[in-house]
């Protein structure tokens, strides 16, 4: 995109005072895929002491973050918990109030907008297409900071493009201009042209939203093959928590700008976490297919029987 191009050391150890945080043990009963072993390496995406704000208000403050290299990490939370927020600093949409971003070690404020662009892709919450643009215009947008000024179309652009259209069923739309598709079909098309970027690092702010339960699968499962067969490193923000716990390998849980728990959904989800970050009493059982935790409410309001 960029959606980014356009706008755009090893984990903490735990202490008794740290969120809580669970170790590849704890994952061995969910089929995942095998993660790549990076020992004594830092991961590629972090922050220090990171605050956010906007104006006078604070949302961030003080936050210290890893995203595990090779892994699908899905942040969730309450409304207005940071999470969309602290997703649009890591892609560099906002600039931290204090403390820092860094790629690679690198503080992302010091690193060139086209030189993060061929590292990390984002697709923010609300993107904008220009006006009467055609779905593989937009796509095809995805390539621009891969692009040389004496080489503006290459193979290897047709190719990321057509294969990020295909992998996102949205090849017979090429022709047709964004402004006239469905709030399900926009997204798809964005969601192609963050995968035609063909980054390393790739963001999603609530990629499912305005889809149908099919097509958020579909999207989701893609997630998955990306990291699996290419092994992307992702991020994205999503609502639904028995969704984020089904998908990610790294689940973190924010609440009031703060991360409460981050580890293995299977070893950090439960009723009492369920119950602190969303207020919500819930049972939480295993996923029948999965084995990964699935979150049930409790007892839905009935009318009370009369005598």
């Amino acid at each position: 995109m960029t959606a980014s191009a356009s706008t755009t050391g090893t984990s903490p150890e735990a202490d008794p005072a740290s969120p809580a945080e669970t170790g590849p043990a704890e994952a061995a009963s969910v089929n995942r895929p095998n993660q790549p072993n990076r020992p004594n390496q830092p991961n590629r995406l972090s922050a220090r002491a990171l605050t956010l704000a906007y104006e006078d208000r604070t949302v961030v403050d003080g936050l210290d973050l890893e995203i595990p290299d090779g892994e699908v990490t899905v942040i969730v939370g309450p409304n207005a918990c940071g999470k969309s927020t602290l997703l649009r600093a890591l892609g560099r949409l906002l600039r931290p109030r204090g403390g820092a971003v860094l790629l690679d070690g690198t503080d992302l404020a010091r690193i060139p907008t086209k030189k993060i662009a061929q590292s990390v892709g984002l697709l923010p919450q609300t993107p904008v297409a220009p006006e009467a643009i055609t779905v593989a215009d937009l796509v095809s947008r995805g390539r621009q900071p891969h692009q040389r000024w004496w080489q503006q179309w290459s193979e290897e652009d047709e190719r990321a493009v057509t294969d990020a259209m295909e992998r996102t069923d949205v090849t017979a739309l090429a022709d047709r201009p964004v402004d006239e598709l469905s709030g399900g079909q926009r997204q798809r098309v964005w969601i192609a042209m963050a995968l035609a970027q063909e980054t390393d690092l790739l963001l999603l702010d609530e990629p499912t939203t305005y889809l149908d339960i099919s097509h958020q699968v579909e999207v989701l499962d893609l997630v998955r093959q990306l990291n699996h067969e290419r092994g992307r490193t992702v991020v994205a923000v999503l609502h639904d928590l028995n969704q984020a716990a089904r998908y990610a390998d790294h689940l973190i849980a924010m609440k009031g700008g703060s991360i409460v728990a981050r580890g293995r959904p299977e070893g950090i989800v439960t009723a009492e976490l369920v119950h602190e970050v969303f207020g919500l009493d819930s049972v939480v059982v295993p996923d029948p297919v999965t084995g990964s935790p699935l979150v049930v409410p409790g007892t839905p309001w009935q009318a009370a029987e009369q005598d």
